[in-house]
């Protein structure tokens, strides 16, 4: 958190409690009208209308202030969040590297601090490329790489229907919609209709992301890239992610050459979302 957001609280927290303010907070939205995200300690939650008006303050655009109230968890793995100050309407357009992206962050999963990750694969993927991004959210990542590329032809599955709905209409919103195609349902369920094999396939669920590994590999072309994300502990971050790969390229008779490994985001200070990318 900002150290002007601090210093708004000076007075109103008691000195020894300040260091506890959060350092940084996710702010998803426009210039015009954001929502920001924080996570406050049980020690001062006493203060978090303070902390959330404090931020308001800070942050000109920020209309609504969120707290996390979970972690990742449920069907469609996203956090409870809960109003702490502000318009309870928290839907906003996020804007992103000429990109726009209409969500809910009470309904969806989306991640600001990931862009530089999506322009990264956006910018590696190469013109002509049929490419499946397995759970999708709201197409930040096949949106992306179809502005980037428009010759790529991008399919997108997402289980959660909130996701789903804002995905379809942020390809409209991008006009990729001759390029990008949404659908709505379970990777597994949906990987049998497939009537095609990808060039690339994209597995952006870091927690559980392992368990369709079976389901992805069977889809890749021969010589495809699979980028592959996982929970990983930062003494090592790669070793595991790495094995899973390469166990199932060999599930289905075929050798897994590890050409990248990206150190995507920091989710605790033990643990990484990590990206391995491989070739087979």
């Amino acid at each position: 958190m900002s150290r002007g957001v601090k210093e708004q609280l000076r007075g109103v927290i008691p000195d020894s409690l300040l260091d506890l303010v959060p350092r940084s907070f996710d702010v998803i939205g426009s210039k015009q009208e954001a929502v920001a995200i924080i996570e406050v300690p049980e020690e001062i939650r006493d203060y978090e209308e303070a902390i959330a008006h404090a931020v308001m303050r800070v942050q000109k655009n920020v209309a609504s202030v969120l707290s996390k109230e979970s972690g990742r968890a449920g069907e469609f793995r996203i956090r409870e969040m809960r109003l702490i100050a502000g318009d309870p309407d928290t839907e906003v357009l996020h804007r992103e590297s000429g990109c726009a992206f209409r969500l809910d962050p009470k309904t969806v999963y989306f991640s600001p601090r990931e862009s530089q990750e999506r322009g990264r694969i956006a910018e590696g993927t190469a013109d002509g490329e049929e490419v499946l991004v397995m759970f999708s959210g709201v197409g930040p990542l096949p949106i992306r790489i179809a502005k980037h590329r428009p010759d790529v032809r991008a399919t997108a599955i997402e289980l959660n229907p909130y996701a789903h709905n804002y995905c379809v209409e942020n390809i409209h919103l991008n006009r990729v919609g001759d390029r990008v195609e949404a659908i709505l349902g379970d990777v597994r369920e949906v990987a049998g209709s497939l009537d095609r094999r990808y060039d690339r396939i994209l597995m952006p669920l870091p927690k559980g992301a392992y368990m369709f590994l079976d389901v992805a590999v069977p889809l890749l072309q021969d010589g495809g890239v699979l980028h592959f994300y996982h929970w990983a502990p930062s003494e090592d971050m790669y070793g595991e992610a790495e094995e899973l790969v390469k166990a199932a390229f060999r599930e289905e008779g075929r050798e897994a050459v590890v050409t990248d490994r990206v150190r995507v985001s920091q989710y605790s200070p033990r643990y990484w979302k990590v990206r391995i990318d491989a070739e087979g």
